[in-house]
């Protein structure tokens, strides 16, 4: 299922950047990735927001300006069918809002959560947009990681705001949405996976990690440095996968994941 026409409620359907220089953002990430950058603004708003392409289906987007006090990242955001419900359940459940509840930009609306340790995420219910049109096939994007140093609370929290479950795979866990079907039959995992965990590392801050495959994970490293950004850890095998994390040359961090085997 790498083409996709909307999602259920508690699915992550999109990932967006917010830069500074948005410019320079789009150049770096058409470089790595090959994406087709739209460069537009919302009529009446001084917000930049660029959709990312491949092959005329929308992947990602870089917006700007950055929202004051926020550095440059990847955002991850979760469908659901009541932002405000889902907001008012993650205050409830030990959470804190970024921002309230609001209109966006396509006539949906959303809120920006962080969870008891941090992490930053989005719940949105959408509007024209529907989220990511390709997932799953190389330069799109394929999966969010939570790194926390409280895998317990994270359990509790995600539990009581999304509904999602967890499952033992390997040294991290996934989150399971109960009763979702996604994903392709032959997949090592079940099909109502919809994210995964890791404890995070000594001194690491809790946040939300975006993937993407790619079709080449050591050459996108390398097609990454050229283009002023950096490798964070990696290229390294892990399972069917080939995977490394970069930085863009803001700093925004993201990884990508070569299947090196078969299903």
């Amino acid at each position: 299922m790498t083409e996709r026409d909307g999602y259920e409620h508690g699915v992550p359907c999109w990932v967006d950047t917010w830069q500074e220089d948005p410019d320079a953002a789009a150049t770096f990430y058409a470089g790595v990735f090959g994406w087709d950058v739209g460069k537009g603004s919302p009529p009446g708003t001084d917000t930049r927001y660029y959709m990312c392409r491949l092959r005329g289906s929308d992947i990602a987007a870089i917006g700007s300006p950055l929202p004051a006090g926020m550095p440059p990242a990847w955002t991850t955001y979760v469908w659901v069918d009541d932002a405000d419900a889902v907001a008012a359940s993650a205050v409830k459940a030990g959470g804190s809002l970024l921002a309230e509840p609001f209109g966006s930009l396509d006539g949906g609306r959303m809120a920006m959560v962080a969870d008891p340790a941090g992490a930053v995420f989005g719940v949105w219910k959408p509007g024209a947009h529907r989220g990511a049109q390709r997932v799953n096939e190389p330069s799109a994007y394929s999966m969010s990681f939570l790194r926390t140093p409280d895998p317990e609370g994270a359990k509790a929290f995600y539990g009581a705001v999304l509904g999602w479950a967890t499952e033992a795979f390997g040294p991290m866990l996934l989150w399971r949405l109960p009763g979702y079907v996604g994903g392709v039959p032959e997949q090592p995992v079940s099909r109502d996976v919809v994210a995964a965990m890791a404890r995070a590392g000594d001194g690491e801050a809790a946040h939300w990690r975006v993937d993407f495959w790619i079709a080449d994970a050591d050459a996108a490293a390398a097609r990454a440095t050229e283009l002023g950004g950096s490798v964070v850890a990696g290229p390294e095998d892990a399972g069917p996968f080939r995977e490394v994390v970069l930085a863009d040359p803001a700093g925004a961090t993201f990884s990508v994941s070569q299947l090196t085997a078969g299903p």
